[in-house]
């Protein structure tokens, strides 16, 4: 018997309308996540709901009735769900961004989004069923996806990296688990990196990008004394979005980020479909997952990525 969806007919007319402004909702999304300000909600999972209405031009989808024309909700689902699933974040605001942010990236043909986030039963006293963010993000605000990574192997590791993360202020989206590797090259018998990767959305070129990353190095104390020597914190510009630059100082997309499993694991913790498209698998090194960046919250997924055990080899 022949399947009923071959038998549909799909159309390859023009659009009837030059634009037709259509609105996809998407509600009831249930996911647990450990996110809040008591330590026992970053230890523990709690029920959230998401809600997401994305805005885009139905024309074309409606005259060819192809996915392909329009959003997969699957995906937007998957993206939101890893979002909640993923690192801790003290805030339904914070939450809520990064939810929207996520939707509209699996969501190219989407133009805008309203991302709405319920804690259900938070521990208030108070018989309160849910509390909830919304937020409304367009593509236009968002700027540029840009990616940096950070490592550092002198001092107080940890330290150095979140002061650094922290000085970055709004334009941080995302930040990676932290892991911990040897070092590749340079002098024998340094200690090992602690390394991780940071999601930027920002209207910085690659260059504003890499002046302000030998900011952060300085405030840290760098010393630039051999090459590939031990350091209080090494900041590189990986990736920015529709951005390519080849000069003496400054190679963007860096030119060895695909060869390092220090830079593609964290990295696949923000980006899987990035680093799936460079076939980055046979990265080399060993880097073992130590947890998160922020001293009150506790990471509990992405080992899986390592075998289960926390070692990517």
């Amino acid at each position: 018997m022949d399947d009923p969806v071959s038998q549909i007919e799909h159309r390859t007319a023009a659009p009837l309308f030059r634009r037709l402004p259509g609105t996809l909702a998407i509600g009831g999304i249930r996911v647990l996540g450990c996110h809040g300000l008591l330590p026992e909600e970053l230890q523990r999972t709690q029920p959230f709901e998401v809600g997401l209405e994305l805005e885009l031009d139905l024309a074309a989808v409606s005259a060819t009735d192809r996915l392909t024309d329009t959003v997969d909700y699957a995906a937007v689902v998957e993206a939101a769900k890893a979002v909640v699933e993923g690192p801790p974040v003290h805030l339904l605001e914070t939450l809520s961004v990064r939810i929207a942010t996520a939707v509209l990236d699996a969501a190219p043909r989407a133009s805008a989004v309203r991302a709405e986030v319920r804690k259900l039963r938070p521990p208030v006293p108070a018989d309160l069923a849910w509390a909830g963010v919304a937020v409304h993000l367009s593509r236009g605000d968002m700027g540029r996806r840009a990616f940096l990574s950070f490592g550092s192997n002198q001092g107080d590791r940890l330290g150095q990296m979140r002061a650094a993360l922290e000085s970055l202020g709004g334009r941080l989206v995302a930040v990676s688990p932290v892991y911990e590797t040897e070092p590749q090259g340079g002098p024998p018998a340094q200690p090992p990196y602690l390394n991780l990767v940071a999601e930027l959305h920002t209207m910085d070129s690659a260059r504003d990008l890499l002046n302000r990353a030998a900011q952060l190095e300085a405030a840290a104390g760098r010393a630039r004394s051999e090459r590939w020597g031990p350091r209080t914190l090494d900041v590189d510009v990986l990736w920015v979005d529709g951005e390519t630059v080849d000069e003496p100082d400054l190679q963007v997309p860096h030119p060895r980020m695909w060869d390092r499993r220090f830079v593609t694991v964290p990295l696949a913790d923000l980006a899987p479909r990035l680093v799936a498209e460079h076939h980055a698998e046979h990265a080399e090194g060993e880097v073992r997952l130590m947890g998160s960046v922020w001293p009150d919250a506790r990471l509990e997924r992405r080992a899986a990525r390592c075998g289960g055990q926390g070692t990517c080899a």
